[in-house]
């Protein structure tokens, strides 16, 4: 039976339009609003900060509620939270205090839901009788088509509309969302999670990555590029667009371009990735999901130039989450599952409140074409491990599923 398969990417698929559509209307009202870098940047940190919290501890509270619970309380407190922000602007007033405590408990209730919903997804796959490899890719892949039509959208909707009515459309998204899970996806019980008391399973998760150096290694990296990717999203691409570009369409098409991409490289992955070699393949495909991009736009590159190298970019980055993905649903105990997955978010969005400001405060002291060069050098540095370290050919060798 796939339709609860189907579902679960359906749902996933509006959660992450409406994160794609705030991650991109938050910035542009803040510019518009106070016309600061550095008031924008910090905005980003408002919205990254507590994403890192809530992947810390939301992990047990995930296995408590119960995947599917979880993920639809998680969805509706977005969706309720972000449809504020529009409805205080235009009736009594929203002060940039209040905008930030808003980002701040909306951000904190999104990370349980996607750990929710990715900890359903080997359940869901092999009640649908779906291979895993596929689903991981189809997951992704649905992801980044999300990420394709809700950046350009976003872009629209801030030309047309204004960042207001966008944020509307992002609070319905969750709306929806929460729906679809509730009454298309069935509670699904592993029967081999057991609760020693929450620190005591929250000391399960972080454990667990520690031993696993393979997968502490590659949250390492994502450590770095996640923080990167915040400040360029969130602040460099809002500049470029409004100073550089002067045109807001600009901002989403870049951000899409990168998500269509994306898309590609996921079909093409999940159809041939099984005859490449998967260091290899993910050591370079990281290498161009990251340098490219920002690089042609340091360089001052035309802006057709600088969309097709986020397509490309994007088609590299195609291969990365279904690889990670494959590789955790095989070394992650079924009883570790949503822990281990929040654990491992945790750390890997650990460094993105510093984006935000550090590419907010670096741009106002040395000007964006600085900072983007700045940000290409350490994307650069940080694809260097799969092509190094020993723990990276474990990726070479057969894989074992646990229990």
């Amino acid at each position: 039976m796939r339709r609860p398969f189907i579902t679960l990417l359906a749902a996933n698929a509006l959660s992450v339009t409406g994160n794609v559509l705030s991650m991109l209307a938050v910035p542009w009202f803040v510019l518009e609003s106070t016309g600061s870098a550095g008031l924008t940047g910090l905005a980003a940190f408002a919205t990254t900060f507590p994403i890192v919290i809530s992947a810390a501890f939301g992990g047990t509270l995930v296995d408590l509620l119960g995947f599917r619970w979880a993920s639809v309380l998680s969805d509706l407190t977005s969706g309720l939270v972000v449809l504020a922000i529009p409805a205080l602007s235009l009736t009594t007033g929203l002060s940039y205090p209040i905008l930030l405590l808003l980002l701040f408990v909306r951000w904190l209730a999104a990370t349980p839901g996607e750990t929710a919903r990715k900890a359903m997804l080997p359940d869901l796959s092999a009640l649908g009788r779906v291979r895993i490899s596929r689903a991981t890719a189809a997951y992704d892949g649905v992801n980044r088509g999300a990420t394709m039509v809700g950046a350009p959208l976003a872009g629209i909707l801030i030309l047309w509309a204004g960042p207001s009515t966008l944020l509307i459309v992002d609070g319905v998204t969750f709306l929806l969302s929460a729906l679809l899970i509730s009454v298309g996806v069935p509670h699904i019980d592993t029967g081999e999670r057991e609760s020693g008391g929450y620190l005591a399973d929250l000391r399960d998760g972080l454990t667990f990555l520690w031993r696993d150096r393979l997968q502490l290694s590659a949250t390492g990296m994502i450590v770095v590029v996640n923080m990167l990717d915040t400040g360029v999203t969130q602040v460099l691409l809002a500049l470029y667009a409004r100073d550089i570009a002067g045109d807001p369409r600009a901002f989403g098409l870049l951000t899409g371009g990168l998500g269509a991409g994306a898309v590609a490289g996921t079909i093409v992955y999940g159809a041939a990735g099984g005859r490449l070699p998967t260091r290899l393949t993910y050591g370079w495909c990281f290498l161009l999901a990251g340098v490219p991009r920002v690089l042609v736009l340091a360089l001052g590159a035309p802006f057709p130039v600088a969309l097709g190298v986020a397509a490309l970019s994007g088609f590299a980055a195609g291969a990365i989450n279904p690889i990670l993905g494959v590789i955790q649903f095989d070394r992650i105990p079924a009883r570790l599952r949503a822990r281990a997955l929040s654990a491992m978010t945790a750390a890997a969005y650990a460094a993105m409140p510093l984006g935000g400001l550090l590419a907010g405060s670096l741009t106002e002291l040395t000007g964006l074409t600085t900072t983007l060069y700045a940000f290409t050098s350490v994307y650069l540095i940080a694809s260097i491990p799969p092509f190094v370290c020993r723990a990276w050919r474990e990726l070479d060798q057969p894989s074992t599923a646990k229990t």
